[in-house]
């Protein structure tokens, strides 16, 4: 399969198939990075579905393809040679789906070993796992099923010596016990390995002819020598713009230098800046090694200046403005009904699901100081909204107890490095201005690594120069009590467990840092929604009334929703969601509802209309559909010579349930009803 792709695999684990293909061009691109392309795409047929939608064919990746994705490109990218700039691209195809077994693991195997057998230049077998824990117990690659009762999901990527990327959630798991996962993980990757290596004996094709792009050496010393010192002068200052222009005005300056000496440099742009690149990750690496001293000038361990504030924006449900340092992130929580839940069709479920929970990250230009193009949701978009997500969704009430649709949006304002442990931050505490019931508060921080040979540097709270200079992005998001979201990803060979333990111990240490400061703005969720936010209310109903309340092609809820001004939805089994923006339209429609549901109760006074009138006494309609027979004996105190003498048809009249019949029928006593009310001989 796939015989023209430069490396392909057929992966099959259960009944879930994947086949994967890796290609590359001839040449390099032109591009100054190195354009790697990785696609994740279900195919509806490997469900038994069609898609949905009017062109009953599959479009644009959703966001499980998307964030599948990034889970294989992310352990990949760092290991492919420096200079490869050929564009290459790796192809996962969801074949065949079980509904039992994620096929994202899978698709990182295949990845491994179809690069592996190509001419392509990637010489690292690695392979990805994931692990849950069901009772205490440790689970390599858990069902769907299985992940429902586990309290890890976490996906491990790793090669023979070391773990390469770590995504996932918890429900608030100790760093220990983590970290206990990760070395099963690891575990199972090396076995993953050896088959792999087994596979690959007489499978790997000999390397494609490709020249390294990389400046010309000549120029690279000079650029070196004319930059170094201006650089190190430019590393000198803490704020981030002051120092971005600095290093501007170093590319520019040497750029006319040499120029001046010789126009040809003038299409040597791009090598410069990388050759500047260098030697800026050089003099920063070196100085965050030998003095302990950061961009910024803050000592390895120290967390920057950390500002909340709450209930910043007067007509949302929950606002919250976090900042630390020059990242900062507007995080603001809606609130919704069972209608504004996201519906779910992927290949993984029979059926379609529902989400109630969304969390969505933004990254505008302005908050870098760019000036660039508004496109769609980019996929480190979502996948720093998924991470953030992930961190909070434990954290949740159960829906029975707080039945709301919760979004939260972040909008990054600015960013300097972790955007999305911001988001963590920002979105515990919208929710808990919003008054949702979040069981803890959570907080996030990014974990950055210099190592250079014996030499170790773990850096807490990163900068975004920290971050695209040093080794590692290590993510970790949770609670006082223990992690609730992971994302690793390093550009080095791998860590030694030594180092991630040392990693995960400073990033608790910040993390309880900054639920100090957090807890100062607001400790616990607020007793009260906003008042601009919808209240929910239940009524459970037997299910054989639940036509009564729709009514003919739903007549009866719409004028019940009409009336009151509510939104009423109505599940299968009888349970009644009633939401409104105010208390009193909740009640009405609740009152409607209940009068249409609710069972005669003998000895219960009611009012209703006179539907007919006879010669031996009056049908009053109690509730709605319910009628019953006034006897012209029971209608006052005295004789009664004509029903009309006392009621007529239309009337409203109050009446006691005196008895119903073995074949239902209601025996009605207005007489009865004024009496118990003390109103006898008076008029209803």
């Amino acid at each position: 399969m796939a015989r023209q792709a430069a490396g392909s695999a057929l992966i099959q684990f259960g009944d879930t198939v994947v086949l994967v293909a890796a290609t590359a061009q001839d040449h390099p691109t032109h591009l100054p990075f190195f354009p790697l392309t990785v696609e994740y795409r279900e195919k509806s047929y490997a469900g038994g579905k069609i898609p949905g939608g009017f062109f009953k064919r599959e479009g644009r990746p959703g966001e499980k393809e998307i964030l599948s994705a990034r889970l294989i490109d992310r352990p990949l990218r760092p290991l492919f040679p420096e200079g490869y700039m050929n564009e290459t691209q790796v192809a996962c195809f969801i074949l065949s789906a079980d509904q039992e077994n994620d096929a994202d693991v899978l698709g990182m195997l295949g990845a491994s070993l179809s690069l592996n057998m190509s001419p392509i230049p990637f010489d690292t077998v690695l392979a990805g796992v994931r692990i849950g824990r069901i009772q205490g117990n440790w689970v390599l690659n858990p069902t769907f099923q299985q992940l429902e009762y586990s309290d890890v999901d976490i996906v491990v990527a790793g090669s023979e010596e070391a773990i390469l990327m770590v995504e996932g959630g918890a429900v608030e798991v100790p760093e220990e016990e983590l970290l206990e996962g990760l070395a099963v993980a690891h575990k199972g990757i090396r076995e993953l390995v050896d088959l792999q290596k087994e596979i690959l004996k007489d499978r790997r094709a000999p390397e494609m002819d490709w020249t390294p792009v990389l400046p010309d050496q000549d120029l690279r010393a000079e650029v070196e020598n004319l930059a170094s010192p201006r650089v190190s002068e430019a590393l000198e200052l803490t704020e981030k713009q002051e120092r971005n222009q600095a290093m501007a005005s170093v590319l520019d300056d040497i750029l006319a230098e040499l120029e001046e000496r010789d126009e040809d440099h003038g299409d040597d742009r791009g090598d410069i800046r990388d050759v500047i690149r260098g030697v800026e990750r050089k003099a920063m690496r070196e100085r965050i090694l030998d003095r302990g001293e950061r961009a910024d000038g803050r000592a390895l361990e120290d967390v920057r200046t950390i500002t909340c504030e709450i209930g910043i924006l007067p007509r949302t449900h929950g606002s919250a403005l976090f900042t630390r340092g020059q990242t900062q992130a507007l995080a603001v929580t809606t609130l919704g009904t069972a209608r504004d839940e996201q519906r779910i069709d992927t290949v993984d479920t029979r059926e379609e699901v529902t989400k109630s929970f969304m969390l969505h990250y933004n990254f505008p230009p302005f908050c870098t100081g760019e000036a660039k193009p508004y496109r769609g949701t980019s996929r480190r978009e979502q996948g720093h909204g998924a991470l953030a997500e992930r961190a909070i969704q434990p954290l949740l009430p159960a829906y029975d107890d707080f039945p709301y649709t919760i979004r939260v949006v972040s909008d990054i304002l600015e960013s300097n490095g972790s955007s999305s442990m911001a988001s963590v931050c920002g979105a515990s505490l919208a929710l808990m201005a919003a008054g949702v019931p979040i069981s803890s508060a959570c907080a996030g921080v990014a974990m950055g690594l210099i190592k250079e040979d014996d030499r170790v540097a773990i850096l807490t709270d990163i900068l975004g120069v920290e971050d695209a200079l040093g080794d590692m992005d290590f993510k970790v998001a949770g609670t006082r009590k223990g992690i609730t979201a992971i994302q690793m990803d390093i550009k080095i060979k791998g860590l030694t467990h030594e180092i991630l333990r040392e990693a995960m111990d400073r990033a608790r240490k910040g993390r309880i840092h900054i639920l100090d400061i957090m807890d100062q703005a607001i400790a616990e969720p607020r007793d009260e929604l906003s008042e601009f936010a919808p209240r929910i209310m239940t009524i459970q109903i037997n299910p054989e009334k639940i036509g009564d309340i729709i009514g003919p092609k739903g007549k009866t809820i719409r004028a019940i929703q009409d009336e009151s001004g509510a939104n009423i939805d109505v599940d299968d089994t009888g349970l009644v969601k009633i939401a409104a923006v105010s208390g009193e339209a909740g009640d009405r429609a609740r009152e409607m509802i209940e009068a249409i549901v609710q069972e005669p109760e003998v000895g219960r006074i009611y009012e209703g209309p006179v539907k007919n009138t006879t010669s031996f006494g009056a049908f009053i309609e109690i509730l709605p559909g319910v009628e019953g027979l006034c006897h012209i004996s029971e209608l006052q105190d005295k004789r009664t010579e004509k029903t009309e003498d006392v009621l007529k048809k239309g009337d409203m009249t109050r009446v006691k349930l005196l008895a119903i019949d073995e074949r239902g029928r209601l025996k009605l006593s207005r007489r009865a009803a004024l009496e118990e009310e003390g109103q006898a001989g008076g008029q209803a």
